[in-house]
């Protein structure tokens, strides 16, 4: 007894496709490649139309340009009578799908121009125009031979240098130690090595000798700080650098005026750097050569007579002690 394959086809299948619909017309279409003619279905299940009119417009269609298609070459063609024939035409005129014109030709004999349409002119619409886009330009492909050229990457400038002070002073150097030493008493996260404290100890000399005190460097350097500073060196060294004040201004020097002085001949108060005669003093004793009291305040002034030239110095003298 043999072995059923039970893979092998039960039967043959056809290959022919049977149809879809089980009920009406079915189409078994061949694609044509010639002699064939294209109708549109408005004409073709037109309701209006007979099947003479419907049939003679196909066959219109199928004609070449040029022939004849008198209702007498019709007739001829079809078993129709001219009577159905010329009113089929009419149906078709009227519809739309003929247009018949009579022309009369320059030798007098009247012909009939007849155009038939596959669709009546009052059915056309206006296709719209298809405009294809444009095709996309193809992208240059890279020259293999050129590299592409690196980016460069931003260097991070480095930090600005401390400010330095301008004449050393061990006194002032000293005091910039110990106050960036103390910070960690005012905030314990300010708390600095002792070669970061070497470091920044000239920043502070720096303010210190523009005029800054103490206490305001100790309050910029504290003043408004982070939760948790990473680098409390870094921080103190950008703000040495940062808010670091302008030297004060030049003191103008102050001229004091020389002390009062009283004149030994007028007893005028007057200034002057050594004690001795005031100006009207001493300008009228080198004017006369003598002295004579110049006018003051509380002085009244008594005119004298010139004392008399005497050749005798003895005179002179008693004349002088006379005057006065």
């Amino acid at each position: 007894m043999d072995v059923q394959h039970l893979s092998a086809p039960s039967r043959a299948t056809s290959q022919v496709p049977r149809p879809v619909a089980r009920s009406g017309v079915v189409h078994a279409n061949t694609r044509l490649t010639k002699r064939y003619t294209v109708v549109d279905n408005h004409l073709a299940q037109h309701r209006e139309l007979t099947l003479i009119a419907i049939g003679l417009a196909v066959h219109i269609q199928s004609l070449p340009a040029g022939a004849r298609i008198g209702i007498k070459c019709l007739t001829a063609r079809f078993p129709e009578s001219e009577a159905r024939i010329a009113s089929a035409l009419r149906e078709l005129e009227a519809a739309g799908y003929l247009e018949r014109t009579r022309e009369r030709l320059p030798s007098g004999r009247i012909v009939t121009h007849t155009v038939s349409y596959n669709q009546p002119p009052t059915l056309r619409r206006a296709e719209p125009v298809r405009v294809r886009p444009p095709k996309p330009k193809p992208k240059p492909k890279p020259d293999p031979e050129s590299a592409p050229v690196p980016v460069p990457v931003p260097v991070k400038p480095p930090p600005p240098p401390l400010p330095q002070p301008l004449s050393p002073d061990p006194d002032r150097h000293r005091v910039a130690a110990d106050l960036l030493a103390g910070l960690r008493c005012h905030d314990p996260r300010l708390l600095l090595a002792e070669h970061d404290v070497r470091r920044l100890a000239p920043g502070v000399a720096a303010w210190l000798e523009r005029g800054a005190a103490p206490d305001s460097v100790r309050r910029a350097l504290t003043a408004n700080l982070p939760e948790a500073p990473r680098h409390p060196a870094a921080l103190l060294a950008h703000r040495l650098t940062a808010l670091l004040p302008p030297p004060l201004p030049p003191t103008p020097a102050v001229v004091r005026p020389h002390p009062f002085q009283n004149c030994e001949r007028c007893e005028r108060a007057y200034r002057a750097p050594e004690p001795g005669c005031c100006r009207d003093c001493a300008s009228a004793t080198s004017a006369q050569g003598r002295y004579v009291a110049a006018p003051g305040p509380h002085h009244i002034h008594v005119p004298q007579t010139p004392a008399p030239q005497l050749h005798d110095p003895r005179e002179r003298g008693r004349v002088r002690r006379v005057g006065a």
